[in-house]
């Protein structure tokens, strides 16, 4: 097996033990055996757990951004594409597996002591906010109309902007 298709499968693993059990509840043996790869293998990977927590949410901010991206490109230019955002949200909430936002959740359990997490969760929402910003400029809302210094702000969505 390559390094690649060695690393898909050992993220793969760990993405999903730590989105199902919480990463703190998961060890490096549990994401080894799903994994399949030897216990050597996975650290020469990712000499740390950390390391693997923060391969993992860097690969799902592209893979969610992406997708987001994706739904909304399907709609409409302006007000649609805004709306398209909360339609994506709510369908993925609404999933059998949701389990809350992973970038929540791993600054929940990371976030005070793993600089590194603290960082990729900070990176994944400002860059939503910075989404969100540009859906509602492209929409023709102003800013301070729509669109708070942190991103965005629900009132517009009610009819108060």
């Amino acid at each position: 097996m390559d390094h690649a298709e060695a690393e898909t499968r050992l993220l793969d693993a760990a993405e999903g033990l730590f989105y199902e059990r919480g990463i703190q509840a998961v060890g490096m043996d549990q994401v080894r055996a799903a994994s399949g790869l030897s216990l050597k293998r996975l650290y020469r990977l990712f000499p740390a757990k950390s390391e693997l927590v923060k391969a993992c949410l860097d690969r799902r901010d592209r893979r969610w951004r992406a997708r987001l991206a994706a739904a909304v490109g399907e709609r409409p230019e302006g007000d649609e594409r805004v709306l398209a955002v909360y339609d994506w949200l709510h369908a993925w909430f609404t999933e059998p597996d949701f389990r809350g936002c992973a970038f929540v959740n791993a600054y929940g359990e990371l976030g005070a002591v793993d600089p590194a997490v603290a960082d990729a969760v900070r990176a994944h929402k400002r860059a939503f906010r910075a989404y969100m910003a540009e859906l509602v400029t492209a929409a023709g809302r102003a800013r301070g109309r729509g669109v708070s210094s942190s991103g965005w702000s629900p009132a517009w969505c009610r009819g108060a902007g």
